[in-house]
This record gives C-alpha cells, structure tokens and sequence, in this order.
C-alpha cells in the first residue's frame, strides 16, 4: 500500500464526519506519512509505523464526540420528498414503537450487566468486612478465655480473607470487561452513525 491508497481509503472509512473533521485529520496523515518519510524512512515503513488504516479510523471515530456526530448527522442534507414525509407518517405507529422497545431492551440489558457487577462490588465489601470482624472477634474472645469459640471465629475470618481475594479478581475482571463492553459499544453507535452518514 502507498501513501495514497492510505489516504483514500481512510477518507473512505472517515467520510461519515463532519467535512472540517475529514479533511483535518487528512492532511494531519499526509504530514505525518511525509514527515516520516524526510527521517529517512520508505514510503511502506512510514505507513507500516502509523498502522492499519482501520485501526486508525476506529481511533479517531473514538475521540469524536458523540454529541458532534449526531448534530453532524441531524443537519438536512436535503428536503424530504411529499411521500418520505407520508410513510414516515403512516408508518409511525409501526416504527415508533419498535424503536423505543430496542432501546429500552438495550438499556435493561445493560443495566442488568452493571447491576451484576455493583453487587459482586457489595459481597467482595461483606467479605473484606466478615473477614476483619472474625478475626477481631476470634482475638477478643481468646483474650476473654473463650479459646475454642475464639480459634472458630478466626478461622472463619481467614476463610473469607481467602474468598474476598479470589473474588476481587473476579470482580476487577467483570468490572474491566464492562468498561470495554461500553466503550465498544459507544464505538459501535459512532461508526454506525458515520456508516449511515457515508452511505447517503
């Protein structure tokens, strides 16, 4: 690939941002591919360090905000004709109800993810608690002669000082996949927003 394949087809993958946007980051590619090139470096290995051009596009639409693209994407590009407006109409109740349905299953399963993981969050805190209270109490009670019931409450601390570790992994790992889970999904409704934008 050469320097103009690259461009061309990042100003394809990109051609659903604002026009400003567009052509920014097109010549700020071209500097840097040139740049790259008067260090001495080929044209290939120039293109080889700035990386595939979708990771490149998947990079910028993620710096992009949300709110710029869906004021981008709601400016008219062009009247609607008599009958878009009349299906639009006609089909509302159709349409309508559908799409409110879509987001609110969207949303309930997403909040079901982050409820799951607050309470993981809630037993790992119980755990941590449980286990310092037992063996606090285990100590107080052999100081008061109580060794038996003391050594049971220790023991019992102990055992959920091991769980509260081997949960926190667990729950750093949910909380860390849920972060992805979101962010690609932010990334999904931006490239979907430039995907209908470019295919106009």
């Amino acid at each position: 690939m050469n320097k103009q394949d690259f461009l061309a087809r990042l100003r394809e993958g990109l051609s659903g941002l604002p026009q400003d946007d567009l052509k920014e980051r097109l010549t700020f590619y071209d500097e840097m591919i040139d740049d790259r090139m008067e260090d001495g470096l080929s044209e290939e290995a120039a293109l080889a360090e700035i990386g595939p051009v979708e990771e490149v596009v998947s990079q910028i639409v993620a710096e992009i905000p949300f709110t710029k693209l869906v004021k981008e994407k709601m400016k008219p590009k062009q009247r609607l004709q008599a009958w878009e407006i009349v299906l639009l109409i006609l089909g509302f109740p159709v349409w309508f109800p559908l799409l409110i349905a879509f987001f609110a299953i969207f949303l309930s399963v997403y909040i079901v993810i982050w409820t799951v993981i607050i309470s993981l969050w809630a037993v790992e805190v119980s755990f941590i608690a449980g286990s310092l209270g037992g063996i606090a109490g285990g100590v107080l009670s052999i100081f008061k002669g109580n060794g038996l019931k003391g050594l049971i409450m220790i023991s019992a601390g102990i055992v959920l000082a091991g769980l509260a570790i081997f949960l926190f992994f667990g729950c750093r790992a949910a909380t860390k996949g849920a972060v992805i889970l979101t962010k690609k999904i932010a990334l999904g409704i931006k490239v979907l927003f430039i995907g209908k934008e470019s295919a106009r």
